[in-house]
């Protein structure tokens, strides 16, 4: 999987040797992976976690959980505790709509303050074909169909190429934990 996710950043021109990545940790599979092969890639990490306090004790698990990740893997860590609750009902958005606000913003607070050259989320080729789908059955038109941007801005996707499996095998081979 290493192999492929680096052909896929060059090909895709995603990043640079040498280049500071913010990555977006939630401990779930997907951004445990991210991490792990970014890292292994030799990209200066920096790894952000959003806890959002939607799901009490099983959030700050969470947080531990990603903390003693980053301690295991040597990658420096930001950790932000929000009201997601509160946030979404002060601006009148979904929950989904305003943990994306939250979490972005942040992301992008952080790349400008520690001067970063991207911000790395762990969306993979399973999430992208969803989301085909999804905007298919919406009637979305041909920008909707297009699926998952390998790119944004400064917001880049270096697993969408590969499965949700690959990823899982990949975590069992590397014995890491999500």
């Amino acid at each position: 999987m290493r192999s492929k996710v680096q052909a896929f950043i060059s090909r895709e021109s995603l990043l640079r040797e040498g280049d500071k990545v913010l990555v977006a940790c939630s401990g779930g599979s997907d951004s445990v992976a991210l991490l792990s092969v970014l890292s292994s890639l030799g990209f200066d990490c920096v790894a952000a976690h959003m806890n959002f306090s939607l799901r009490d004790e099983e959030s700050d698990r969470d947080e531990a959980f990603v903390r003693h990740l980053c301690e295991k893997l040597c990658i420096p860590l930001e950790i932000k505790k929000v009201d997601a609750n509160k946030y979404a009902a002060e601006k009148s958005l979904s929950i989904e709509m305003a943990a994306r606000e939250l979490r972005y913003e942040w992301f992008e607070d952080l790349r400008e303050n520690l001067h970063l050259q991207a911000i790395a989320v762990g969306h993979h080729m399973d999430d992208d074909i969803e989301t085909f789908f999804l905007n298919l059955f919406r009637g979305s038109g041909p920008k909707g169909l297009a699926g998952i941007p390998v790119k944004n801005g400064y917001v880049v996707r270096p697993l969408l190429c590969v499965s949700r499996q690959e990823i899982q095998d990949y975590l069992v081979h590397q014995h890491l934990d999500f």
